[in-house]
């Protein structure tokens, strides 16, 4: 029997737009608010904003928490968005996507749900002590 001990939750999102306010440190906002209500341990988070010289307009924000990480990766020409969290203890990464969904859409009209997956992680054999 395989048992798991993780959660990853991804979600692709279509129009997400940058109207100067919406950029990759407004999205990290967003996922340190999601990740404290969660009542998750942040480790470190970071964004890095891409201006189209080397890579493609954008951002890349990560969230690293002590039992893994948010992430969301965002192309702004396209108005692509991917989110992801993992959580491999007690919390519902669940949770944290619904907190994100609900900060996009509160300011984004046109923002589209592509998918949202629920993969189990951390798999391992569960053996039975006889």
């Amino acid at each position: 029997m395989t048992g798991s001990h993780g959660m990853h939750v991804y979600v692709d999102y279509n129009g997400y737009h940058r109207n100067g306010v919406h950029d990759g440190a407004w999205m990290l906002e967003k996922m340190i608010a999601a990740a404290n209500a969660a009542n998750v341990r942040i480790v470190h988070s970071y964004v890095e904003e891409f201006d189209g010289v080397v890579s493609p307009t954008g951002f890349a924000a990560m969230v690293l928490l002590d039992e893994s990480h948010i992430s969301a990766h965002c192309y702004y020409d396209k108005g692509w968005l991917a989110v992801d969290a993992f959580t491999c203890g007690g919390a519902d990464p669940n949770g944290i996507a619904d907190d994100l969904d609900e900060a996009l859409r509160s300011i984004m009209d046109d923002l589209v749900l592509i998918r949202r997956e629920e993969v189990e992680r951390f798999l391992h054999e569960d053996l039975e002590k006889t």
